[in-house]
């Protein structure tokens, strides 16, 4: 049998970068340590933490805290959040992936220009919450067709549009695509400003894992079930294979899934960890 796993699978450079931090900071002692949300959206990683001492906390608890350090991790927060901190007096740590910052810093600026900013992603993903916690405006978070296709420009309103970092790429054209249209046929938009936010990993891994799933017999992504980055690889893959499986562990493996296959591709999302990928791997060549 062969087996591809895609060059791109696993850690990108921001959920890696969030994650040696925090044991970074466990090595030095550092106590006690809050992650602001789960670090990354992988349960081995955050059940290994804990067992470490670390705690997840949501941003309610904040003010309940007397002391410690919070990690911001890579989904990024909004000001208010900065805020929060400070006034609490608690010490932080900022492992905001520098795309998503890039993002803050657009949205910032464009809504104190009076520009009403369309978010393009999933509005309770907390990457996109983050990114509206920096509008000072107007703005609008579109996920899909129906959404982009009901939305009503503001007349005399400038447009910028930035996107989630891990959206689908070939859905976030198509949502620009449609709103093109809007400009032309209503008239009311003075301006529309397109900003693709989402991150070159991100789109090199789905256009890689869509290639493999194009050729293979049977597509693994492996990734946490709250990841949405993984959720839009296996939706890509699904398209393209229908035997896709989405896994987190080697344990969800099953011969059905391997049935007259001769090529098995694997990829997985930014939170996935490389020992998980080598070990799904390695049980699919001696299993299967």
């Amino acid at each position: 049998m062969n087996v591809k796993v895609a060059e791109t699978a696993g850690f990108c450079f921001g959920v890696k970068r969030a994650v040696d931090k925090v044991y970074e900071l466990i090595e030095n002692g550092v106590a006690p340590i809050y992650t602001l949300g789960p670090i990354i959206h992988n349960e081995n990683v955050v059940q290994d933490l804990e067992e470490k001492g670390v705690k997840v906390v949501s941003e309610d608890e904040l003010c309940r805290l007397k002391e410690g350090t919070i990690i911001i991790r890579s989904h990024g927060v909004g000001k208010q959040i900065y805020d929060a901190i400070s006034d609490s007096g608690l010490e932080y740590v900022d492992v905001t992936c520098p795309f998503v910052l890039k993002i803050h810093r657009i949205v910032e600026k464009e809504s104190a220009r009076g520009t009403h900013v369309v978010i393009i992603g999933d509005k309770d993903h907390p990457e996109v919450c983050g990114i509206c916690g920096w509008c000072q405006g107007n703005y609008t978070v579109i996920k899909n067709e129906e959404e982009m296709n009901a939305f009503e420009p503001l007349s005399g309103k400038g447009i910028c549009v930035v996107s989630q970092t891990t959206f689908n790429y070939n859905k976030f054209k198509d949502l620009v695509e449609i709103l093109h249209k809007k400009r032309y046929d209503e008239n009311v938009i003075e301006f529309l400003k397109i900003l693709n936010t989402i991150c070159d990993a991100t789109e090199k891994r789905q256009k890689e894992a869509e290639s493999i799933a194009r050729e293979a017999d049977t597509m693994l992504v492996i990734g946490g079930q709250n990841s949405s980055n993984t959720q839009k690889l296996f939706e890509i893959c699904k398209k393209e294979c229908g035997n896709t499986y989405y896994i987190q562990s080697p344990v969800d493996l099953d011969s059905e899934m391997f049935h007259h296959s001769s090529y098995v591709g694997i990829t997985a999302g930014a939170s996935t960890p490389k020992k998980i990928i080598e070990e799904v791997q390695e049980h699919v060549r001696i299993k299967f």
